[in-house]
């Protein structure tokens, strides 16, 4: 089969007055809201474009074929200034650049409204595939996309309610990992800082930690599993919350780069940082700096976002591939304060894994 990537079909401007049967110059008023046209030719013409999926070209006097590629793709992220984000956009940037394709970035700040904006941004601009991350709990407006051929492509978070192909980290796997590493040092305490928990990977790492804390038969009290956290401030302030209680954690697990942040610096504040054990979801610059160094569940976005890509690309040269979550492993990088004795460590062993099928630990 050919390689040679193809641009989605999008309606015309003609084709829209053809089916509300008026002028084109007609439709282009009411699109771009000019005034002085009749409310029934405005109505005419707004079911048409609706009726299409018609989007108003931004660059219609530039591009007069209809499918004509743009030599551009749509990267919506949710923060393009968090190093996370960051480092997908340089891994599609990479792959992006050997074939000459743009790539045109945007934030939508996990705000569901701003999502749906910067989708409607791409798709005027005509970009020839979308790679997405997304916080929608119901994607199906993406539905008319896949009738007009536009190819796309999820990173970081699978696609909900929809068909499309998705790159993902094994957050799941990650934090089980951490929390059973916690575990195996004598920690019987371990608290929880989490973030919005409608998040599918935020959700993953609650579930791998409480999985298995579940198999170590150890209960998680409620004011030590903390979530819907935003940011650095709202993480420090948990963590000192936690260790001003009666009966502290000897052990966190916060679940994202920012509140990693805000934990440590809740640790450092409080002189504890030699004492309480630490693992963190999510690398951070200068981590490995601190004392103790910080240990972290590692993912990999420059290889999602290289992943996204290349997927992206076989799509839009129509190669017949079924529909796939590729996942990409995390790695625990050990550095010092995961490794903090806790006061179970004399007595620690290792704990049998319940094998699943073909003989492997299940979960893991």
């Amino acid at each position: 089969m050919s390689n040679r990537l193809e641009a989605p079909r999008y309606a015309t401007m003609r084709e829209v007055a053809a089916l509300a049967g008026v002028g084109v110059k007609t439709v282009s008023r009411v699109l771009n809201g000019e005034p002085n046209v009749s409310d029934q030719l405005r109505e005419r013409v707004n079911r048409a474009a609706a009726a299409l999926n018609y989007e108003l070209n931004v660059y219609a006097g530039g591009l007069r074929r209809a499918g004509a590629r743009t030599n551009a793709i749509g990267l919506m992220l949710e923060s393009v200034d968090n190093p996370f984000s960051a480092a997908i956009h340089r891994g599609v940037e990479t792959v992006m650049r050997r074939h000459s394709i743009v790539v045109l970035a945007e934030s939508f700040d996990e705000d569901p409204g701003r999502e749906r904006t910067v989708v409607k941004d791409f798709l005027r601009r005509r970009v020839d595939g979308l790679i997405l991350t997304t916080v929608s709990r119901d994607q199906a407006y993406l539905s008319a996309e896949v009738a007009r051929g536009t190819s796309i492509v999820f990173v970081d978070r699978p696609a909900v309610s929809v068909a499309f192909d998705s790159v993902v980290s094994c957050n799941f796997d990650g934090a089980l990992i951490a929390t059973r590493h916690m575990l195996q040092h004598g920690h019987r305490r371990l608290a929880f800082i989490g973030g919005n928990q409608q998040i599918w990977t935020l959700r993953e790492r609650r579930r791998g930690f409480l999985d298995e804390l579940d198999r170590w038969n150890i209960e998680c009290p409620p004011a030590h599993d903390v979530t819907g956290l935003l940011g650095e401030e709202e993480a420090r302030l948990a963590a000192h919350a936690m260790l001003d209680a009666p009966d502290p954690p000897t052990a966190i697990f916060p679940t994202q780069n920012r509140l990693v942040v805000g934990v440590v610096r809740a640790l450092h504040e409080r002189g504890v940082q030699h004492r309480v054990a630490m693992v963190g979801f999510d690398d951070v610059e200068l981590l490995d700096l601190l004392d103790p160094g910080v240990t972290v569940v590692a993912q990999n976005p420059h290889r999602l976002g290289e992943l996204a890509a290349e997927r992206l690309l076989a799509r839009m040269a129509r190669k017949p591939l079924e529909l796939e979550t590729l996942r990409v492993p995390t790695t625990l990088v050990t550095r010092g304060s995961g490794e903090i004795p806790g006061p179970h460590a004399a007595e620690v062993v290792n704990i049998p894994r319940p094998m699943g099928k073909a003989g492997r630990p299940s979960g893991a």
